[in-house]
């Protein structure tokens, strides 16, 4: 039988969504108040969830303590309080928009999760803009 553990996290992150092969005006048009030079900045709520057979021995599919140490080690501290663009290496050259930052986050996660369980990240931008990566 499967089962779904989900873990919720949040951090705060500045960014700024534009192409810099685009002058200013162009990024304004497509992204709008989201490409401003100076950046801004998101409060991020995320949820990650893990589905799993429930451990016989355990009783869990995931130990919660690990996955929030997990969530915590390779998403908070790289990202809180962060530039996103200029302080965390996957944006370089990446526009840190919410589909990207659910990519990057799973991908983080998922070389850290055995094999046999699944995972899906939902990342909120906002209470009312989110998005959810759950793989290939």
């Amino acid at each position: 039988m499967k089962v779904t553990v989900n873990r919720k996290a949040h951090f705060n992150a500045a960014h700024r969504l534009f192409r810099k092969e685009w002058d200013d005006e162009k990024n304004e048009r497509v992204f709008g108040k989201c490409s401003n030079p100076h950046y801004h900045g998101h409060n991020y709520e995320l949820t990650v969830s893990v589905t799993g057979e429930i451990c016989e021995e355990t009783g869990f599919v995931i130990d919660l303590k690990d996955l929030k140490d997990l969530i915590y080690e390779k998403i908070e501290v790289p990202f809180d309080h962060k530039n996103l663009n200029l302080e965390v290496p996957e944006f370089k050259e990446l526009n840190p928009t919410a589909e990207n930052i659910a990519v990057v986050i799973w991908r983080k996660l998922r070389h850290e999760l055995a094999a046999h369980l699944d995972l899906e990240v939902t990342l909120y931008e906002t209470p009312r803009n989110f998005v959810t990566y759950r793989g290939q």
